[in-house]
């Protein structure tokens, strides 16, 4: 069992969910993301076969999140972190069968422009 310490979870997430759509002003329908919790993480680098994993798919921007233990993320929601908007690809509810902590892949989403 690792300990997910304290003095690392140094980055505030939002994580968000969708509900339903809007139209922008083309007409176009755009999800509508409303804020489902916010929670202090821990970001951690890939290593070994998760980094090979990630860049079979040529997913460099790839990340890992280390949280408290918390039911409810799923991999319909997405997080913000700093700016940057991720979508979640996975999520891995109590790692160590001991209700300590949750890990989070996410895959930080592109912006056009």
């Amino acid at each position: 069992m690792a300990t997910l310490l304290v003095n690392r979870l140094n980055r505030r997430l939002t994580f968000q969910k969708q509900d339903g759509f809007t139209t922008n002003d083309e007409g176009i329908p755009v999800p509508n993301w409303v804020d489902h919790a916010t929670v202090w993480a821990s970001r951690r680098p890939l290593r070994g076969r998760e980094f090979f994993a990630a860049a079979a798919v040529n997913a460099e921007n790839t990340v890992r999140y280390e949280i408290r233990y918390r039911p409810g993320i799923t991999p319909d929601m997405r997080l913000l972190d700093s700016g940057r908007t991720y979508s979640i690809s996975a999520v891995l509810e109590d790692v160590y069968g001991d209700r300590t902590q949750t890990h989070i892949m996410a895959l930080e989403e592109l912006r056009n422009g």
